[in-house]
C-alpha cells in the first residue's frame, strides 16, 4: 500500500465522551486501572514487568503494567523522568524484553511485528545519516527491504508529500532546520507503511515554537494516515493535545497511575488549547502526576 493513500477509518469514540463530567460515575469510567482492555486490540501490554542489571545492583523499571491500545488510536505516556515511558516504547519496538508478562502487537510477538515491518520508529533525535540527502535517507529502510526500485521511488515520492519535503529531495541533514530533519525522520519511519508507529519524544530537542508547529503537523499527518500511534513524553500541554488518551505513569518503577480518556474534538488546532475543557484536562493530569 502507498503510504500516501488516506485511509479513512478513524478510532471509535464514544459520543458520551464529547464533554468533560464531573460525576463519581464518570470520573471512574475514564480513569480505568491497569488491567484496561478493549476488544481487537492492536497493541497489548499483560503484566510487564521490567528489571535492568547494572553495576549498583538490580533496577526495577516497571511493575506489572497492563494496556491494551486499539487501532488508529493515539496514545500518549506520560509521567516524569525515569518512570519506564521509554522502556515501555524500546518493548514494543523489541528492542528490550520483558522480564516478565507479554508485549504483543496484533496477537504476535513483538520480535514478529519488527519482522514484519509493522513498527516505524521515531526518536528524539531524527538519526539521519548525515552523508545521505533527503531522498536517500527516506530509501534506506526500502533499500533494507529490497523494495523494487520503481515502486521506492513512488514510496519516496509520496513521504515527501506527506511531510511537505518537496523540492528538499537533494539535500543533505545539515541543510535542512531541526523541524525538517524530524519531519524527514517522520517519513522514513512511514515508508514502508507500519501498523504502529512509536515516538519517543520527538519534539523534545526542538525549540518553543517549532514544536507547536511540528505538532499541528504530525496530528495532520496521523489524520490523513491513521496509524496506532504511541507516543512518549513528559509535556502535560503536549499529551492534552494530541492524544486520545493519555496514559499516566508512576515514579520508578513505572506503573499505571491513570488512563485518561481525552474529549476535546479532532480535528484540533491551538484555539482548543484556550478553552476551559483543556484548561481542566491539564489540571487532571497534573493531579494524576502528583498522586503518581
Amino acid at each position: 500500500m502507498n503510504i500516501g493513500t488516506p485511509l479513512t477509518s478513524s478510532p471509535t469514540r464514544d459520543p458520551s465522551r464529547d464533554g468533560l463530567a464531573t460525576s463519581r460515575a464518570d470520573e471512574a469510567a475514564r480513569v480505568r486501572p491497569d488491567d484496561i482492555a478493549y476488544p481487537k486490540a492492536v497493541i497489548e501490554l499483560k503484566d510487564v514487568s521490567k528489571t535492568f542489571d547494572t553495576r549498583q545492583g538490580k533496577v526495577q523499571a516497571l511493575d506489572r503494567v497492563s494496556l491494551s491500545i486499539r487501532p488508529n488510536e493515539f496514545v500518549c505516556l506520560l509521567g516524569p523522568s525515569g518512570c519506564g515511558k521509554s522502556t515501555v516504547l524500546s518493548m514494543l519496538a523489541a528492542l528490550n524484553r520483558p522480564s516478565a508478562g507479554s508485549v504483543t502487537i496484533d496477537g504476535r510477538s513483538a520480535d514478529d511485528a519488527r519482522k514484519e515491518n509493522k513498527i516505524g520508529l521515531v526518536f528524539q533525535d531524527a538519526v539521519l545519516l548525515p552523508w545521505r540527502t533527503v531522498e536517500e535517507n527516506i530509501a534506506l529502510p526500502l533499500e533494507v527491504l529490497k523494495v523494487a526500485r520503481t515502486e521506492r521511488a513512488s514510496r519516496i515520492k509520496a513521504a515527501l508529500n506527506l511531510v511537505r519535503l518537496e523540492g528538499f529531495e537533494h539535500c543533505f541533514p545539515h541543510e535542512l532546520s531541526g523541524g525538517m530533519r524530524q519531519r524527514l525522520g517522520i517519513a522514513r519511519a512511514l515508508s514502508f507503511n507500519p501498523r504502529v508507529l512509536l515516538m519517543d519524544e520527538p519534539f523534545g530537542a526542538l525549540d518553543a515554537i517549532t514544536r507547536d508547529k511540528m505538532s499541528i503537523e504530525l496530528l495532520q499527518i496521523w489524520e490523513r494516515q491513521q496509524k496506532t500511534v504511541v507516543f512518549v513524553t513528559h509535556s502535560i500541554a503536549e499529551a492534552a493535545f494530541l492524544s486520545d488518551r493519555v496514559v499516566v505513569m508512576s515514579p520508578r518503577p513505572g506503573r499505571i497511575a491513570a488512563v485518561i480518556d481525552n474529549p476535546l474534538p479532532r480535528p484540533r488546532t491551538f484555539d482548543v488549547r484556550d478553552t476551559p475543557e483543556f484548561l481542566v484536562l491539564q489540571k487532571r493530569l497534573r493531579q494524576h502526576l502528583s498522586e503518581g
